[in-house]
């Protein structure tokens, strides 16, 4: 379900969120929310949904072989160099 309601930045840059998205999205007085600038704008969203995001974004890609394999190219061209004796 999706809401749009215009909000207002107001006193000291506050953002009120609307009771219904709040109700929502279970989000009460002191809920630590992330503020995520993307090129559409800007998402908040709990911490767990963030992850959610990230762990989605990031399946079927395993990082752990694309650092190794781009950190095996870097040592190829550095070993490539040529030795300057002095």
């Amino acid at each position: 379900m999706s809401d749009t309601t215009l909000v207002q930045v107001g006193n000291k840059g506050r953002i009120v969120v609307p009771a219904t998205m709040r109700a929502r999205h279970q989000w009460v007085e002191g809920s630590a929310l992330v503020a995520l600038d993307t090129e559409l704008g800007v998402l908040f969203a709990d911490r767990a949904t963030v992850e959610r995001l990230v762990r989605a974004r990031l399946a079927g890609h395993d990082l752990l072989d694309e650092l190794l394999s781009d950190r095996r190219q870097e040592a190829g061209r550095e070993n490539a160099l040529p030795t300057i004796r002095t």
